[in-house]
């Protein structure tokens, strides 16, 4: 990757935190937010927040490996940066030296199988890894899954409607005033998709799912492949 130096340290703000400096590093040495997070396993606004909120104390250790591993070892592959980074974060511990709880949203997966995870233009930038823990429970249970996408109309391949597309009726197309348009791709009628299969898809993007998505997409011959996704939702049930 070529190097990009610049300084992400905002306006009027003193020296960075070592977080922060470490990521600095690796940004000089080509890596993005984006591939920072999924080094360290963790949403793209933690890594802003090194900056803006002076947090990644806990990931210093992992971040100084990392560095290390790319600068002296010539490692540069993000899995396997990855797999170095995770032996070396361990989770906050409370004032009484108890294991801190993780924040976030659980998994809500009715035990009739029914779930929905929804991710805006955030979330889907940093490859909406908060749907990734759904469509592994959903594979584990042996759930079908169905998906919503939302993208600009010239991004689709098909017109609204066509029975080429998925589902090819227009009730299951939302278009909006803005020019993008939802198309749903799958339901409890039609069968939907298998939600193992769509995990191992998931994974073999590197925990990207909307990576996952969008490829499926263009190998389905749905959308153009320069189309940006901007809103994705995951939907959940149990096959009769």
């Amino acid at each position: 990757m070529p190097p990009r130096p610049r300084s992400n340290r905002p306006a009027g703000q003193g020296e960075l935190n070592e977080a922060a400096q470490l990521a600095d590093q690796l940004q000089t040495a080509g890596y993005t937010k984006r591939d920072i997070a999924r080094i360290i396993n963790r949403d793209a606004s933690l890594v802003s927040q090194f900056y803006s909120k002076n947090k990644g104390a806990a990931f210093v250790p992992a971040l100084r490996q990392v560095l290390a591993a790319v600068q002296t070892g010539g490692i540069t592959d993000l899995p396997d940066l990855a797999s170095i980074a995770s032996r070396h974060i361990t989770r906050r511990t409370t004032a009484s030296g108890a294991t801190a709880r993780v924040r976030g949203k659980a998994v809500l997966i009715t035990p009739t199988g029914s779930g929905t995870g929804r991710v805006g233009a955030q979330a889907i930038a940093s490859g909406s890894s908060r749907l990734r823990p759904l469509i592994a429970e959903a594979a584990r249970r042996g759930l079908r899954l169905a998906f919503t996408v939302r993208l600009a109309k010239t991004g689709y391949v098909h017109p609204s409607g066509s029975r080429t597309d998925s589902p090819g009726i227009r009730r299951d197309v939302i278009q909006r005033a803005d020019h993008t348009e939802e198309r749903s791709y799958g339901s409890a009628q039609t069968g939907g998709h298998d939600a193992a299969g769509f995990a191992q898809r998931v994974d073999a993007a590197g925990g990207d799912v909307t990576a996952a998505v969008h490829q499926w997409l263009v190998e389905t011959g749905r959308i153009r492949p320069d189309a940006h996704i901007i809103h994705l939702e995951i939907r959940t049930w149990r096959p009769r």
